[in-house]
C-alpha cells in the first residue's frame, strides 16, 4: 500500500506532521501542487488524480486543511476503487462567510456521501472550521470524526510536528502496519506494533 500526503495552502513545511510521516515511514509520498500559493480546486484536484493513478497498487489519502478539501473533491468526482480509505485532518471549511479570500475559491465543498472510508480529525477551536461544521461535514460525508480539545487548525504553528496519534490513525484505518524508515527513530513515535494495536484515540 502507498500513502499520500494531501497538503493544502501554503504546502506542508518541514516540521509539519505530513513531512514527519514522510520522512519517518516507508511508501509515504506527497502530492506536490504546481502553486502552493494559489489554490485552484480543479487543478489541485486534477493533481491528486495524476498521482493516484501513477502508483501501481492500493492507496490511502491523508489530507490537512485545505488538501482535505482536495481529498474530498477528487472523492466525489474522480474515485479510483484503489483508494482503501482517507484521514482528513482539519478540513478547511472554504464556503465559510469568514474564510479567507484565498481559500474561498476552493468552494464549494462535497454534499454527499463520499465513495470511500473516511475519518475526519477536527479540533474544538480551529479558526478554520467550526466543531458544528465539522460535524455537519462528517455526517454530509459519511465519515466517522474525532474531536482534538485545544488543537487549533492541527499544524505546525499549533505544535503538530511530529505526531504519534496520527500515525496510530493511519495504521488503523488503512489496516496497514507502517515501517520505519532505516535510521528513522525520532524520539516518542510509535513502534510498527504500537501503530496497529493503539487503543481507542481521544474524543
Amino acid at each position: 500500500m502507498r500513502f499520500l500526503t494531501v497538503p493544502g495552502y501554503t504546502g506542508s513545511g518541514p516540521d509539519h506532521w505530513q513531512t514527519h510521516l514522510e520522512n519517518t515511514y516507508e511508501g509515504f509520498s506527497r502530492v506536490v501542487q504546481d502553486d502552493w500559493e494559489t489554490v485552484d480546486r480543479d487543478r489541485w484536484v486534477a493533481r491528486l488524480d495524476e498521482a493516484v493513478r501513477a502508483v501501481d497498487g492500493e492507496v490511502f489519502l491523508v489530507g490537512h486543511s485545505c488538501g482535505s478539501v482536495t481529498v474530498a473533491q477528487w472523492a466525489a468526482t474522480c474515485h479510483d476503487a484503489r483508494v482503501t480509505g482517507a484521514l482528513l485532518v482539519a478540513p478547511a471549511d472554504v464556503e465559510a462567510p469568514g474564510a479567507p479570500a484565498a481559500i474561498r475559491r476552493q468552494a464549494p465543498l462535497p454534499a454527499s456521501v463520499l465513495p470511500l472510508p473516511v475519518h475526519l480529525v477536527v479540533s474544538d477551536d480551529d479558526p478554520y472550521l467550526s466543531r458544528e461544521r465539522g460535524a455537519a461535514l462528517a455526517d454530509a460525508w459519511g465519515a466517522t470524526v474525532e474531536v482534538v480539545p485545544g488543537g487549533g487548525h492541527l499544524a505546525t504553528r499549533d505544535g503538530y510536528g511530529p505526531w504519534d496519534h496520527v500515525a496510530t490513525l493511519i495504521a488503523r484505518h488503512s489496516g496497514a502496519v507502517l515501517k520505519r524508515r532505516p535510521g528513522a527513530t525520532a524520539p516518542g513515535e510509535l513502534t510498527d506494533e504500537d501503530a496497529v494495536s493503539a487503543g481507542t484515540p481521544p474524543s
